[in-house]
């Protein structure tokens, strides 16, 4: 009986709680309504207020504003399978419910509990309360409760349909668009009236996560979530299998990644426009589910430094216009010979042995109509179909058409992109996605592009060899020809840019003419994982994307045959030009909300992230980020960047002259496809890539990472160090030594070297304790005062033989002493454009000819 009273009591006690808390919520619930009894005011807001981006100082350089991406669109003027493949994924039960629904919350809760994906549990009234009246980042259970309650109300308040408008005009839809009618412009380039059910499917697939199904940059992801929407419509009767199929295939036959945006939002006024979309597309990001971005009224604290960016974009344009005039002659002079000499030939011997397929003037005719077409009449046809409303025209023919001139200028078209990071920060200053930011140009291609860095990969690895202490910068290498056993056991039998061969070079020789077989000598010296370890931790990839990049373990890789993005390039090289500290690229440092409070502060958490025990993390040792660095500061003195020494030469406004320490190193992609340069100084680190969207053609002779991204690297790393003060690299306290050294052995000088001498940095332990044995009784082979006389001449050394015993030569060395020596050693005046001699992996080539 005891046992009884106790348990009673407890059961009232118990009542009396949840009566209390259920009265407390509910209290709570209806002072959240602010007497909407009466006013009935569920969408009176604040004022809508644009967001701000600020560069560092201070200067604006765009606004995001509401009229840009959200449009509203009457419900009775979107197409039925909108709506159908909305409630098809989101909310089946939408007409039946009152704003919650048991089963759903009851999956919900199962799904948390057993740490299982059953499903959402929020309807879409529930969705769209939780945007318009809740922070949806809040995982709490008070959130959700708070949700509920908005729910509730918006059912007793509007009819099913008006929640339902209200919903596709409020909604976030991913790429920074709210609502359905401007990410149907942003997705599609058209209006929500003209959406297809595959594009319905696209569109509510983002729903749920904007940033992993956004068909740009996961497209097969988006494809499997697309087509299980469309499945899901035929199952409920809302399509046919052959429409939903027809609907599917039409969407990806006419797929174009880069048709993004609206019109209006190309009208703003933007100083920087594909910095500004890169900040968009963050903020998106980091804002999802709590905040509209173009009503919050948001001050973003970016990185961007104005001065740079317009810098980039007038040299970016410079050698991209000047990369396409140089291809198209190049291409339109070897056509022309095709056709002047092989054309006859062709309909000679197609007449003798009768063979029509062999024919090219038909094929040529076809070629010239089809350009015709495309150039000529489509757009006439365009603006036909435009005045006089005749879409099927516009879908059926000329967007075919657009498609046809996109893929066509994909392939023939010389694209380039550019990031600058400062070292010390990891702030970008400045970013050039492509040729011209427009709605059909979008892609951002120094973030997104994932590109073969050839040669300009070389200095990742070469950090390992540095640093293993297996190899020196005047490690002896055999520069001969060889032959490789892969894994498998088959040959590879690696060349060097034009099939040349030096014999025994040094390491910092091989490396800043950016020889190959020594450089694949270095990477079998290490190990492929020790290299590829290396790499990867400079690029900052996660071992997650490792395996989709290309990392191979093998020879290949020594010569940059993986996938990397600009702006992971340009973070490897920072990290280099930094001491070895880890940098993060960060676009966006604070963003302030509308009273001037600080809600997001990534600068801050962005270095967090970088600190282990209480200090930057080192990604690689002081002393061996300073040796490399003496190294490619090489490449920019006598290296495949030569061409570049003089632009880091300044005068200040006293009058002193100086000299700001610039490195770096260029790369040619195979077939020449790809053309890079990246480097830096104590201040910046810059990358610069130019080459096609789609792979497959070459650049041609002319246009090399020494003959183009080279200059265009140039010139934009002398302008935007004109007024800062010199400044050196950061040298380690200890653990490492300057040693002169004899330029072709490497080891410690005799007197007979005195003319040949080079400055090499070391780990300490490494440098060379031996002295030189060619030149131990003062005389020197040909060829080896040849090469000494060579590496001289390139670094702006004056000969002096009088200390060498050159008697049984028999070669004319004069040529080397003679002060208007033009041999191909130099970089002609403007690049790559007059010289067909000109080299990217070598510059000693006059010796050779």
């Amino acid at each position: 009986m005891e046992k009884l009273k106790k348990s009673s009591v407890c059961c009232i006690l118990c009542l009396f709680l949840g009566a209390g808390l259920l009265g407390a919520a509910l209290g709570t619930g209806l002072s959240e309504t602010e007497n909407i009894k009466n006013t009935e005011m569920f969408t009176s807001f604040e004022t809508a207020l644009p967001t701000k981006l600020i560069d560092t100082n201070g200067e604006l350089i765009t606004e995001f504003s509401s009229d840009e991406k959200r449009e509203i669109i009457s419900l009775k003027d979107l197409p039925q399978h909108m709506l159908d493949a909305l409630l098809t994924r989101e909310d089946r039960v939408f007409y039946s419910h009152k704003g919650f629904s048991y089963k759903a919350l009851t999956r919900a809760i199962v799904g948390k509990l057993t740490r299982k994906s059953l499903g959402g549990g929020s309807t879409l009234t529930q969705q769209i309360a939780g945007t318009l009246f809740c922070d949806r980042t809040d995982m709490s259970i008070g959130r959700k409760l708070k949700e509920l309650w908005w729910a509730i109300q918006m059912e007793r308040r509007y009819s099913k349909n008006e929640i339902l408008e209200l919903y596709l005009n409020k909604i976030y839809f991913g790429g920074g668009t709210y609502g359905v009618n401007a990410a149907s412009k942003y997705y599609f380039g058209h209006s929500a009236k003209e959406i297809t059910p595959a594009e319905a499917a696209i569109l509510v697939i983002q729903l749920s996560n904007p940033a992993f199904y956004n068909p740009f940059d996961h497209t097969n992801v988006a494809m499997e979530r697309q087509k299980d929407v469309l499945d899901s419509m035929v199952s409920e009767g809302y399509l046919t299998s052959e429409e939903a199929q027809s609907s599917y295939d039409d969407y990806w036959g006419t797929f174009d990644y880069t048709r993004t945006n609206s019109s209006a939002y190309e009208m703003r006024d933007d100083k920087a426009p594909w910095f500004s979309e890169y900040v968009r597309r963050e903020l998106s990001n980091i804002t999802y589910g709590s905040h509209d971005i173009y009503t919050s009224g948001f001050t973003v604290n970016t990185t961007l430094n104005l001065a740079h960016q317009q810098t980039a974009q007038k040299v970016m344009e410079k050698y991209i216009a000047r990369a396409n005039y140089l291809y198209n002659l190049e291409h339109s002079s070897r056509s022309n010979m095709a056709y002047d000499t092989y054309v006859p030939m062709t309909e000679l011997l197609s007449l003798i042995f009768n063979i029509p397929q062999i024919k090219v003037s038909e094929q040529r005719t076809k070629s010239i109509a089809n350009q015709t077409y495309l150039e000529d009449i489509n757009p006439v046809i365009d603006i036909f179909a435009t005045m006089n409303g005749i879409e099927d025209l516009k879908i059926n023919i000329i967007n075919r058409a657009n498609s046809k001139i996109k893929e066509e200028n994909e392939k023939t078209t010389i694209e380039g992109t550019m990031i600058c990071v400062e070292n010390n920060t990891g702030y970008i200053t400045s970013i050039i996605g492509g040729s011209k930011y427009d709605q059909d140009n979008q892609f951002i291609r120094a973030v997104q592009a994932k590109l073969q860095p050839g040669s300009t990969f070389k200095p990742l690895y070469y950090t390992e060899a540095i640093d293993s202490r297996k190899f020196t910068p005047t490690s002896i290498i055999s520069d001969t020809p060889v032959v490789f056993q892969t894994a498998d056991g088959k040959p590879y039998i690696p060349e060097n840019f034009r099939g040349e061969w030096l014999g025994d070079v040094t390491l910092y020789y091989a490396l800043i003419h950016s020889m190959n077989v020594p450089s694949l000598k270095v990477l079998d010296g290490i190990g492929f994982e020790s290299a590829i370890n290396r790499a990867v931790s400079l690029l900052g990839i996660s071992d997650e994307e490792v395996p989709k990049r290309g990392f191979n373990p093998g020879y290949p890789i020594g010569l940059g045959v993986c996938s990397v993005r600009p702006i992971e390039l340009a973070r490897a090289y920072s990290i280099i030009a930094s001491g070895g500290k880890a940098v993060t690229p960060i676009a966006i440092r604070t963003v302030d909300d509308r009273t001037g409070n600080t809600i997001k502060d990534l600068e801050r958490e962005s270095r967090e992230k970088l600190v282990v025990n209480g200090s930057v993390e080192q990604v690689v040792s002081p002393q061996t980020a300073f040796v490399m660095t003496k190294l490619l500061e090489q490449t920019v003195q006598s290296g495949t960047l030569h061409a570049q020494r003089e632009k880091f030469n300044y005068t200040a406004s006293n009058g002193q002259k100086y000299t700001m320490p610039a490195a770096g190193k260029t790369g040619t992609t195979q077939n020449w496809a790809d053309a890079w340069a990246s480097g830096f100084t104590p201040y910046y680190t810059a990358t610069f890539w130019f080459g096609f969207d789609k792979p497959g053609q070459s650049l041609g002779l002319y246009i090399t990472g020494a003959t183009l991204a080279g200059y265009a690297w140039g010139d934009y790393m002398r302008e935007i160090h004109r007024d800062l003060l010199a400044k050196d690299f950061p040298m380690p306290s200890n653990g490492v030594i300057k040693v002169d050294v004899c330029a072709s052995t490497g080891k410690l000088p005799t007197p007979g070297c005195e003319s040949h001498l080079t400055s090499q940095w070391y780990l300490y332990g490494t440098q060379p304790t031996e002295t030189c044995p060619l030149h131990a009784d003062g005389s020197a082979s040909a060829i080896s005062i040849i090469r000494l006389q060579n590496e001289m001449y390139q670094s702006g050394q004056r000969a002096n033989l009088s200390g060498l015993d050159t008697s049984p030569l028999t070669v004319n060395l004069d040529f080397l002493k003679d002060d208007n020596f033009t041999g191909t050693v130099e970089e002609p005046e403007n690049p790559p454009y007059n010289s067909s001699k000109e080299d990217e992996d070598s510059d000693y080539n006059f010796l050779m000819d």
